[in-house]
């Protein structure tokens, strides 16, 4: 019997590739564009491994995790998102994800995270600080977390208009 595995994402080609890649691993694969599409899959088709994008129309995906871990407590869940910061990382974690990967990532590096138990002390320490502009990105996440995603809350805490936040948050963020 082979291993189930759910990919949550909305990127078509992604999904695409992924799931040509863990079929050819001998997965069994299902995809799932939203997290309300996954939280209907998991009803009646519990996987032993998911990919779970972030950002998606609808809901975030930070709100699944909850329920993949009641349907399956030993399942390895890789939140997997093209806006990586450290405020995510942790609600990630917290919610019950096992690892917090950056897009891009390809598939032997998701299996990688996701056989990753145990944690690495010896894990690569950067010489240089974060840039301005990551501290902004890292900050403006932080506050947008603390307003449960609330756009507005968000923008007033920070005390910058509401359009100029939401452009912000439309670019990719800074790698360093």
């Amino acid at each position: 019997m082979s291993e189930r595995f759910l990919i949550i994402d909305d990127d078509p080609a992604f999904t695409r590739v992924l799931s040509r890649a863990m079929s050819r691993r001998e997965f069994e694969v299902q995809v799932a564009r939203s997290a309300e599409e996954a939280e209907q899959i998991i009803t009646h088709w519990i996987p032993d491994y998911a990919t779970v994008d972030l950002k998606m129309e609808g809901n975030s995906g930070l709100s699944v995790i909850p329920s993949l871990r009641s349907a399956n407590p030993d399942m390895k869940i890789l939140m997997l998102t093209g806006y990586a910061s450290i405020a995510t990382a942790v609600e990630a974690i917290k919610l019950g994800a096992t690892q917090y990967l950056p897009k891009p990532a390809d598939a032997d590096e998701i299996l990688n995270a996701l056989h990753k138990v145990e944690a690495d002390a010896d894990v690569e320490l950067t010489e240089q600080p974060m840039s301005v502009n990551r501290l902004e990105w890292e900050h403006i996440q932080k506050v947008l977390n603390e307003n449960e995603g609330n756009i507005s809350a968000t923008a007033r805490a920070l005390g910058m208009h509401r359009r100029t936040l939401q452009r912000k948050l439309a670019k990719r963020p800074v790698k360093r």
